[in-house]
């Protein structure tokens, strides 16, 4: 029990913690809505889902021992962060003509798949999984079974966090909306994800 509830201690300081998937949700529900920034965030939910099982059938255990695997995995999430981040530098939207229709926002599946990519591109979440779950797990059980157990109550941890972050943000909803500010937005988070893409590429295990 107190093993658990060091688990659920550590993993909800790491859920609380800005990164990656706080800067897309926000700048999701910003731009789109409540309702889209959830799918991304049930995209990033599932990609700490399967990072969970593939880290217990040992998936994990490869990104930890192949220098090639690792580098592999991690140079392809820092070029697809670098890519959404110079995307939205470069085409930050702007205020419409009046009278004009809105654009039509993505779709629920595409913002589900920006959101699962983004996490399960970044071979960090694989190492930190391998090393950091298998001592909650108790000896003879299942570590496939375990593993998988865990990365879901990590992944609901971090659903409720995203609504709740999905909460505040349409508190301020109108003022988030606002042409020059959604502009800004844009941009600003542009370079947060190619701040990440960069420490990615520049990490080490």
């Amino acid at each position: 029990m107190s093993s658990l509830l060091a688990f659920l201690v550590a993993i909800i300081i790491l859920t609380l913690t800005p990164g990656f998937d706080t800067a897309l949700v926000l700048r999701t529900s910003a731009a789109h809505g409540g309702r889209r920034a959830f799918a991304s965030a049930l995209g990033v939910a599932s990609g700490c889902f399967v990072w969970g099982v593939a880290v217990g059938f040992g998936l994990g255990a490869l990104l930890l021992a192949s220098e090639v695997a690792y580098n592999l995995l991690k140079w392809v999430g820092a070029a697809y962060l670098l890519w959404l981040g110079v995307g939205l530098l470069l085409r930050p939207r702007t205020a419409l003509p009046a009278g004009q229709e809105p654009e039509t926002p993505p779709g629920w599946v595409a913002l589900f798949v920006k959101g699962l990519f983004g996490n399960l591109l970044n071979p960090k979440v694989g190492i930190f999984y391998v090393s950091f779950l298998p001592q909650f797990i108790p000896a003879d059980a299942s570590v496939a079974l375990w593993s998988s157990a865990m990365a879901f109550t990590h992944a609901s941890i971090g659903l409720l966090w995203s609504v709740m972050l999905i909460a505040g943000t349409r508190y301020f909803a109108d003022k988030l909306r606002r042409p020059s500010v959604m502009k800004a937005m844009d941009r600003l988070t542009g370079c947060v994800f190619i701040g990440f893409a960069a420490k990615l590429a520049l990490s080490r295990r």
